[in-house]
């Protein structure tokens, strides 16, 4: 009998330390229906792999309330549970709602998609805190969200939500977080909103809302984070903000807020970070602003601001971060910027300044240092480089000359390091290779020269580097490390073949020598270089024809080979290119990794017939084929016309023959064709009515015939674009057809042409009958004058046949 008793003892204990069977069976359910799509068993969803004891307060995002005999669920962790690369039914939501003892709710970044349920959340009133952020939820927010009377803790942000904030959401009484950033909320913000009275951090930043701001949140006396960036909220900053005595964070940032920045915003004391910037806030600065003793960040960067320089200013805060970008700073670099010891981020870009830069601001606390787009003037600090903390220096676009300091390797921790469009010169100092952390290098558009490089080694993490428009000569340097992504060496004067060690870049993607001397074939290796998807070879002196391999190229979707000696035919296997069959993707930017703007020197490209910088961003969606200025001949191959993504093709100066392959007006999504000062003959095919997006066109200097196609967009273009081509015909060189009606009018005159010949009907039988009047009298007297004038002279013989 004693072992029977101990085992239902053993299962009463078992049953008393476990997770209610139903709650169990809820948490299975929401297992099976984020796992369902999975077909894919391999697949990792680690975070359930502890879910397969029998008692569930044990499994991993599971907790348990210990203390109750019952043991019920109370918290859920589950955020980030389904993989980045799947996807969840919002419905396994509804799953959860049975276990109303619930007070802690996080699934955020499960790729849950579809509506939130608009019925379950009122069973979970004893929730607290609830996080649905970086979802996929389309559709409205839930009314039943808003019965939550228990709830301090509201995250919807970064999903797809649409509709307007209901006023429902003043029931929340108890709220002290709200982030509903990153979605399509619209209309306008609900002045309930100023009941919740508890809160602390209003974040309703990137969403769609309008109308001014609520007076109501004025009361919200608690708030220390007021994040309303990037709406397009109207009106100005109300003056009442000032009673937010416990305000400690303030961000009204890319509202496209209007006005003059309040005076009584001093008044918030408490204030540790006010961020008004990309605004369309105008006027001058309040310089009392200056006297809040608790703000650390402090951003006014590209509004309509002016901050008057001639104001003596003495902060009594210590700045961590302050941008100034854009606010019509004038003179000399602020002198009372010398007192701010705690500076980490400095940005004085956009602006007027002139003037050096003064020693002091070069102090060993400073991380980020902007100051592009002035008019800056002298030599770079050597003192600068010093600091061991300077991760970020931008001093693009001024007036900047002189060497590059020797020292410059001492600052081993910049990341990004921006010098471009100065008047720098001399050679690269050698010490550049100890700065290991270096990312971008940008030091284009300057005097540089030389022929020596620093030698980066294989640990480095170089990805970026410009060098372009400068002085540099003799072979192309490729010692910039293993990890670079871009490299621009163009408007130079180097010689040579192309290195061989290119082959090397594993993670080539832009490739820009352009406008150099290089000389040789395109060699065959070119074709191992898979990452490529940008190469521009323009203006050198590369000869031969181009190698088959190019078709290896499989995300290349920019290629300029113009203005070489490249001969022989175009090869077909450039109607193979992957990259160009298809609209081009958004391939990564090294400048994606950081939070502020990075401004790159752009690409330049011919485009629609003028040399146009397109910048990183915007270079990635196109699809660009240039082989123009060479010396190609043969035929256009057939097999361009699979290169559907192409928006510019330029084939012009070369030697080509043959016809235009009619499946050239496939090319749906074409722009801008060249295929002039060739000896193309044949005639222009009626598939070119078929592009759409035609705008630019030149078919000019060379061989064709036939009627021009007259409709579409092909219609629309001048005569330049047909010019010289003798045996072309058509409405838009104005040259009439043999096969034209002459009785046909087009259609434009029809209308005017029909009234006067409705009224001039009667005229019509006179000109006829006069006609054949006409004509009988002419054969008689040419009848008897044939005895009159049996041999006409000559020189009438000759004028009527030239007459014919």
């Amino acid at each position: 009998m004693a072992y029977p008793l101990l085992l239902i003892l053993l299962s009463l204990l078992h049953h008393s330390l476990s997770c209610p069977s139903t709650h169990k069976q809820s948490l299975l359910q929401f297992k099976s229906l984020v796992t369902r799509k999975n077909v894919d068993n391999s697949a990792p969803f680690f975070a359930f792999d502890s879910w397969n004891t029998s008692n569930c307060c044990n499994w991993e995002g599971v907790t348990c309330n210990l203390e109750l005999p019952s043991k019920p669920v109370t918290e859920l962790s589950l955020y980030g549970a389904v993989p980045l690369t799947y996807t969840a039914p919002s419905a396994a939501i509804e799953a959860l709602f049975a276990i109303k003892t619930l007070t802690f709710l996080d699934i955020s970044q499960n790729s849950l998609e579809g509506e939130i349920p608009a019925k379950g959340f009122e069973n979970l009133m004893n929730l607290r805190y609830l996080d649905l952020s970086s979802n996929l939820f389309n559709g409205t927010i839930p009314l039943t969200i808003f019965q939550l009377k228990n709830l301090r803790h509201l995250n919807l942000r970064a999903n797809s939500l649409t509709g307007v904030l209901s006023s429902a959401v003043a029931n929340l009484s108890k709220l002290q977080v709200l982030s509903l950033n990153e979605n399509f909320l619209s209309g306008k913000i609900p002045p309930e909103i100023g009941n919740l009275i508890e809160l602390k951090v209003l974040s309703l930043s990137q969403n769609q809302f309008s109308g001014e701001i609520p007076q109501q949140i004025l009361r919200l006396q608690r708030l220390q984070n007021l994040d309303l960036a990037n709406n397009s909220l109207s009106s100005t900053i109300p003056d009442q903000i000032g009673a937010l005595f416990n305000l400690s964070f303030l961000s009204l940032k890319m509202n496209q807020l209007s006005g003059e920045i309040p005076i009584s915003i001093s008044k918030i004391q408490y204030l540790q970070s006010l961020e008004l910037n990309s605004n369309l806030l105008t006027g001058f600065v309040p310089s009392s602003i200056f006297d809040l003793k608790m703000l650390e960040i402090f951003n006014l960067g590209r509004n309509k601001l002016v901050l008057n320089n001639s104001l003596e200013i003495s902060p009594r805060s210590s700045f961590s971060l302050l941008s100034l970008r854009a606010c019509g700073l004038t003179g000399s670099i602020p002198a009372w910027l010398s007192n701010q010891k705690e500076l980490d981020f400095l940005d004085l870009s956009e602006n007027q300044l002139t003037g050096s830069i003064p020693p002091w601001l070069t102090g060993p606390q400073i991380g980020s240092l902007i100051l592009s787009d002035n008019y800056l003037t002298g030599s770079i600090p050597s003192n600068l480089f010093n600091s061991k903390n300077l991760s970020v220096l931008d001093l693009s676009r001024n007036s900047l000359s002189g060497h590059l300091p020797e020292n410059i390797g001492n600052a081993s921790a910049i990341m990004i390091l921006l010098l471009s469009s100065n008047n720098l010169t001399g050679p690269i100092p050698a010490s550049i290779t100890n700065i290991g952390r270096l990312l971008l290098l940008d030091l284009s558009a300057n005097q540089l020269s030389g022929n020596s490089f620093p030698q980066f080694g294989p640990d480095t993490y170089l990805a970026y580097v410009d060098l372009s428009k400068n002085g540099f000569y003799g072979e192309m340097p490729v010692t910039f490390g293993p990890q670079i992504r871009s490299l621009a060496l163009s408007g130079n004067k180097f010689t040579g073949p192309l290195p061989v060690e290119l082959n090397t870049m594993q993670f080539i993607e832009n490739l820009d020598l352009h406008d150099n001397y290089i000389t040789g074939e395109i060699p065959i290796w070119i074709g191992q270089m898979s990452t490529i998807s940008v190469l521009n070879l323009r203006n050198n002196k590369l000869e031969g024809p181009v190698p088959h391999t190019i078709s290896n190229l499989s995300k290349l979707h920019v290629l300029d080979l113009s203005g070489n000696n490249l001969s022989s035919s175009i090869p077909i296997q450039m109607g193979h290119l992957e990259g160009m069959v298809d609209t081009p993707i958004t391939y990564f930017s090294i400048s994606d990794l950081f939070t502020f703007s990075i401004d790159l020197s752009d690409i330049t490209i011919y485009w629609k017939g003028t040399l146009r910088g397109l910048g990183y961003q915007r270079v990635s969606t196109y699809a660009n084929l240039d082989l123009s200025r060479n010396r190609f001949s043969g035929i256009i191959p057939i097999e361009l016309g699979n290169l559907k993504g192409l928006k510019s093709l330029n084939m012009s100066y070369n030697m080509i023959e043959g016809g235009i392959p009619a499946n050239l007006g496939h090319l749906g999504q074409l722009e801008s064709l060249d295929l002039s000062h060739n000896r193309i003959n044949g005639s222009i095919p009626h598939s070119f009515e078929s592009l759409e997006d035609l705008t630019t066109l030149d078919l000019s200097y060379n061989r064709l015939t036939g009627r021009i196609p007259d409709k579409g967009q092909i219609a629309s273009m001048t005569d330049i674009a047909f010019s010289n081509n003798s045996g072309l015909c058509g409405i838009q060189i104005q040259v009439r057809c043999e096969s034209d009606n002459p009785s046909e009018v087009s259609e434009g005159d029809s209308d005017a042409k029909g009234e006067e010949n409705s009224e001039d009907h009667w005229f019509i039988w006179v000109v006829v009958f006069g006609f054949f009047l006409g004509f009988s009298v002419a054969m008689a007297v040419s009848h008897f004058s044939g005895f009159l004038y049996p041999d006409p002279p000559r020189r009438y013989l000759r004028s009527y046949r030239q007459r014919r």
